[in-house]
C-alpha cells in the first residue's frame, strides 16, 4: 500500500503534546520510502510551521533541519514538474478551487502521480473541492 502524507499529519510527528501526536506518529513509522510519501512542497510548508510556531514550540531553522531530514530519511518526495503544473492548476480551476485551497489541490495531484491508496490528513475539508478521485482515498490517521 502507498500512502501519502498531508503535511497536517507530518508537523504532529515532532510534537509529544500535539493533540494528533500519537496518532500521527504511530502512522509515520509505518512507513518508508516504499510504501510512504509526500509532496516536495510539504518540506517548505514543515519549516514554515515548525518555525513559526507559538511560544515555546516555535524551533530555529536548524531544528527544523533535522526534523526535515527525518521526513526525507522514511518519506519519497513526489513534485509535480513544469508540464504537470499548469495541468494541475488549470483542472483545480475547473474545479472552482481558489485562494490557499490551491496548495492542498496541488498535494492531492501529488498524491495521484504517486499513485497512493490513501491521502492521510487531519484536513479532510481542505481536499473535499478535489473531487471523488481524491476523496475516496482520503483518511485520518
Amino acid at each position: 500500500m502507498k500512502g501519502f502524507f498531508d503535511t497536517s499529519v507530518l508537523v504532529p510527528v515532532f510534537y509529544g503534546d500535539h493533540v494528533h501526536h500519537q496518532a500521527s506518529l504511530q502512522l509515520f513509522i509505518q512507513f518508508d520510502k516504499s510504501t510512504g510519501c509526500c509532496g516536495a512542497h510539504s518540506l517548505a510548508e514543515i519549516f514554515s510551521t515548525l518555525t513559526r510556531m507559538p511560544g515555546k514550540h516555535r524551533i530555529s531553522g536548524e531544528q527544523a533541519m533535522l526534523f526535515i531530514g527525518s521526513v526525507c530519511e522514511r518519506l519519497s518526495l513526489i513534485a509535480l514538474d513544469g508540464d504537470e503544473y499548469p495541468r494541475a492548476l488549470e483542472a483545480s480551476a475547473s474545479l472552482g478551487i481558489v485562494g490557499g485551497g490551491i496548495y492542498d489541490a496541488l498535494l492531492a495531484h501529488c498524491a495521484i502521480k504517486a499513485q497512493a491508496e490513501t491521502i492521510y490528513t487531519w484536513n479532510a475539508r481542505h481536499y473535499a473541492q478535489c473531487g471523488p478521485e481524491v476523496t475516496r482515498r482520503l483518511q485520518t490517521p
